[in-house]
Formats: structure tokens, C-alpha cells, sequence
């Protein structure tokens, strides 16, 4: 009885704050603070046409930074926790194939996904979209591999040395705006260029495809410890022959 009354006060509280917010609740007419200095400045002072993309890769940098340090410990944290010590009991069989219209999709579209998630953190200066969602893309092309052919292995040599290379790079990036221009990760270490051209908004193209080379690497890392150790359909037809 008392648990239901405390939590009918509870609601009932929530409900009344909620409520009162609403009701007082006003939209703003105009931009105030940092927001308009963000707005007012950002193309003269950065050379970027997406605003969202230059204030999550420079003014607000170190978050940044900080959000693919998040997403390396979580990679990590995967690895080691789906880390396999014990021999894992073969199939009674081999494992039926994926069917030739899945394998002949995903030749074709494999190589157009990675192309379009290289195109979204390329142009994400330009347009909407960077490095987490051009990483997310090609992720998505290694997790059509592993539908399609779940015995295929990743070479992980490649991909830790693309993920150490990106990270370091953008480390190294934003290090080298503290010495040449106004601060960490300040990207007139490069011309700012033309706004709207490729070349343009200094280092950032150079920042979001570190970015997105690491997210897709880390992404890819996590997908295959979920899927479990990949075992040659060969071996395992054999094995299940021989119980």
C-alpha cells in the first residue's frame, strides 16, 4: 500500500512539473548567446556550409574527441567480454548457404555502400551528414558480408592500422592547431578556400574522414566479436561427418 501511494505521488509530481513546463513554455523569436555567434561567424571564421559540422568538429572539438574515445572503450569492451577462452562445440552439420540472390546483392552493392559512407563524412562539410554516419554506412556494408557469408573473417591487421592511423591523425590534427592556428582541432592550419568547394573549411574534410575511418574500423571490430569466430564450411562439414 505504501509503495502504490509513494508511487502515485510520484507521477502525480512528475506530471504537475511537466505540465507547468508546458504551459510556460515559450519559443524563442531569435538566436541569443553562443548560438548566434556560432551562426553569424562560422563561415567567415571556419569556411564551412554546414554549420552542425563545424561546431561538433571545432568549436566543440574536445567533445568530439571524447565521443570516439566512448566508442573505442565500447569496441574494447566487446572484444574482451565476448573474448572466447573455451573451444566452442562444432554443428551437428554444415550450415545451410545464403541464397545466390543475397550473395549476388551483396557483390554488387558492397562496393557502392563503402563509396557512399566515404562520400558522407568526405562532403560533411558540405553536407548533411560526417564521420559517425559515413563510419555507420560502411559498417553496415561489413554486416551484409557476415549475412551473406557468415564464415568470412576480417583481416584485422588492416583494420588496426587503419583505426590507429585515424586516430592518430586526427590527434595529430587537432595538435598541430594549437601550434598553427587558434587552438585544439582548429582547422585554418589548412586555406579555408571557396565555401561550397570540396577543397574548402581548412582541415575538416581531413578531420571527419579520420573520424569516419575509425568509427567504420571500430564498428566493423564490434560486429564480427558479436557474430563469434568464423569457421571454414569445409572443417565443419568434415567434423559433422566425423561425429
Amino acid at each position: 500500500m505504501i509503495k502504490r501511494a509513494i508511487a502515485l505521488f510520484l507521477v502525480l509530481f512528475f506530471g504537475y512539473v511537466f505540465t507547468t513546463l508546458l504551459l510556460n513554455w515559450h519559443p524563442w523569436t531569435e538566436l541569443i548567446g553562443v548560438a548566434r555567434y556560432y551562426v553569424s561567424h562560422e563561415l567567415t571564421e571556419l569556411g564551412a556550409t554546414n554549420l552542425v559540422t563545424a561546431i561538433v568538429v571545432t568549436y566543440r572539438g574536445l567533445d568530439t574527441l571524447g565521443e570516439v574515445t566512448v566508442l573505442f572503450l565500447a569496441a574494447t569492451g566487446v572484444s574482451v567480454l565476448l573474448r572466447r577462452t573455451t573451444i566452442t562445440l562444432p554443428s551437428p552439420g554444415p550450415k545451410r548457404q545464403s541464397s545466390e540472390i543475397l550473395h549476388t546483392a551483396t557483390r554488387l552493392l558492397t562496393p557502392f555502400i563503402v563509396m557512399f559512407g566515404a562520400y558522407i563524412f568526405i562532403n560533411g562539410h558540405l553536407t548533411p551528414g560526417g564521420g559517425f554516419q559515413g563510419g555507420a554506412v560502411i559498417a553496415s556494408a561489413v554486416l551484409l558480408l557476415f549475412l551473406t557469408n557468415p564464415h568470412q573473417a576480417l583481416n584485422h591487421r588492416i583494420l588496426k592500422t587503419i583505426e590507429s592511423l585515424s586516430g592518430a591523425t586526427y590527434v595529430l590534427v587537432g595538435i598541430l592547431g594549437l601550434f598553427l592556428a587558434g587552438g585544439f582541432l582548429d582547422n585554418r592550419i589548412l586555406p579555408l578556400g571557396e565555401p561550397g568547394r570540396i577543397l574548402s573549411a581548412g582541415a575538416i574534410p581531413i578531420i571527419y574522414t579520420c573520424i569516419g575511418l575509425k568509427v567504420g574500423t571500430e564498428l566493423a571490430n564490434i560486429l564480427e566479436n558479436l557474430r563469434g569466430p568464423a569457421t571454414s564450411p569445409v572443417l565443419e562439414e568434415n567434423e559433422g561427418r566425423a561425429q
